[in-house]
Parts: C-alpha cells; structure tokens; sequence
C-alpha cells in the first residue's frame, strides 16, 4: 500500500493542492473491508483521499452485519455502503442505541433480490413473477436439492433471508448459500455456457448487469413492517412474505466522534458520493479486469478526477 500512496502522490493527486490538515487527530481513521469488490475498493478510493490529506489510514476486515455496532464504540470510524436492502435493519438497530450518525445518502440507487439471467426466462416464459418462477421450480432441480428448485442466495453473513422467503411463500424451493460474490459470479458464468436456468442473489449497483443482462424477480411489494410484522404481507403468519425495496438508499455512516477528532475527514465524507455506473465501475476493476484493490482505487481516481476534486476544493 505504501509503494501505491507513493505511486498515487507522484501520478493522479499530486497537481492538487491538498494541506495537512493539523486539526485532525494523527490517530488513523479505521475503514472497514467487507466481502464484495465495490465497497473494498470505494474504501480504498476514500481512503487514499484521505491519506493524501495528512490522515493516517488503517484498513480492518470487518462482519457487514456487526460493522454497524464496531461502528457505534468507536472500534470503527465509518461505513460507506449501507444497503438498505442488506443493512438496514442493522443500522436503524445501531441507531436506536446511540453511537453512529446517519452522513446522508449516495444518489445511487440500490436493489437487492432473487434475479436471473435473461436465457432463464426462454425457459420460465411467466417471469419476473414470482408465482411464475415457483410453477417453474423443477427446471432449477439439482442432484443436491431432488425435486426442489435452487436458489443461490448470498453468503450467510448478508442476512438475505432467502430460507424465510421460501417458508413465508411456500415455494418449492432449497436455499443454498454462496461462500462468496465471487461464487455467484462464477455459478452464472458456468451456466452461461450451455444457457443452464439459474436463479441467483444479485444486486444492483455492481458491474454483473452489463455482463449478464437479466432480470429481479418480482415479489409481493415490499412494505415497511413485513420483517417484523407478520400482520404485514401477504401471509398474516409470516415474516418475509415480500421483496425488498427497489429503490433503496445506499448510504454513508460514522462514529459520532468523528466529527471532532478527524473534522476536515469527516466534511469530506459528508461530500462523498457515488452514483450507480460509478459504483459498477469499481467493481468491474477488479471482478473484470483483476486489478488489486487499492489498485483500482488508484485507477478510478485517475479516470474521474472531476468527481472527487469537487469535494476536496
């Protein structure tokens, strides 16, 4: 990381004139690394701001569920993809308790649900309907489910709830869980090959869409109550009975000390914000083209300098 800050000084940030800021504590502030490619490498993109502003930085792998408590002690400094979809119920929990501040939104707009390449629906013909895809079950029977559909949902730390789903809807579907995003990607690369029908965990932003287009599957609307409520959705005797929003918010959070330890850090990441082919660009850097990390960091900062300039001028 050193060799890329040196790199990154000499090369994409060095024409603009950043000061040290003195007012900022020399601690370094903590970003947290999760298990998709844009959130690492947007991490990485903040971080390298922030380390050419005089800020230490430190990277920590950190649960995308539990970052939002690690975020409200202090343990982390902040959080720069909040899914609604994926993370707001551990944010708003976060909320509750004190601790972490809300830094506002990204204008990128997020979906998150069960979706399938379009080769899928030559052979489901009744999709996006979710009625459609359950009469279509046995098309995505495998050995390891018997008569059952697959679904490959996300890794289990993404708290999807695809089995309450399956439960709550009574689909004649097997929830098998991803050990990665990598594994996703690579479920519908293989069945790509001889247009297998897949239905899998996907989201949006993220570079899969201009690769694979496809559609989300859709469910019963999704309606604020119906993961805590069983009185909301479809099914009065069950949580998880519908979707989840298409058009969640992507937003940014901080430990409330933030702003008087690191302020010229934390004006920065009031600033902050990506859009949705932004966001995608990121993680095609590494997904697509393999870059490292904060390699792709140092790419996409050297590709959209009119982005970032404006929130450091």
């Amino acid at each position: 990381m050193k060799m890329m800050t040196t790199a990154l000084t000499a090369g994409v940030l060095a024409i603009t004139p950043f000061a040290v800021l003195a007012e900022d504590s020399s601690d370094p502030i903590v970003i947290p690394i999760h298990n998709w490619s844009s959130q690492i490498v947007m991490s990485n993109v903040v971080g390298q701001i922030l380390e050419e502003q005089g800020n230490a930085v430190e990277y920590v792998t950190t649960d995308s569920q539990a970052v939002y408590e690690s975020v409200r002690l202090g343990d982390v400094t902040m959080e720069l993809e909040v899914w609604e979809g994926a993370f707001g119920a551990s944010f708003r929990a976060a909320m509750e308790k004190g601790g972490i501040v809300d830094v506002g939104d990204h204008d990128a707009v997020t979906r998150e649900d069960w979706w399938y390449p379009m080769w899928t629906k030559e052979a489901c013909p009744g999709l996006p309907s979710w009625e459609a895809l359950n009469d279509c079950a046995a098309i995505f029977a495998t050995p390891e489910t018997g008569d059952k559909g697959r679904y490959l949902d996300g890794p289990v730390d993404w708290l999807k709830h695809g089995q309450e789903r399956v439960e709550a809807l009574g689909m004649d579907f097997v929830v098998v869980n991803a050990g990665s995003a990598a594994a996703l990607w690579a479920e519908i690369g293989a069945a790509e090959a001889d247009k297998t029908p897949i239905v899998v965990f996907n989201w949006t932003p993220n570079f899969a869409e201009a690769v694979w287009p496809g559609e989300f599957v859709e469910f019963p609307a999704w309606v604020d109550g119906c993961d805590k409520d069983p009185a909301v959705g479809p099914n009065p005797d069950a949580l998880y009975d519908c979707g989840n929003p298409a058009d969640g918010y992507l937003k940014k959070a901080a430990w409330e000390g933030m702003e008087a330890k690191w302020p010229s850090a934390y004006a920065l990441l009031e600033k902050v914000n990506f859009t949705n082919p932004q966001i995608a660009e990121m993680a095609r850097l590494v997904d697509v083209d393999e870059l490292e990390p904060d390699e792709a960091a140092a790419e996409w900062l050297d590709a959209n300098r009119d982005v970032w300039e404006a929130w450091i001028n």
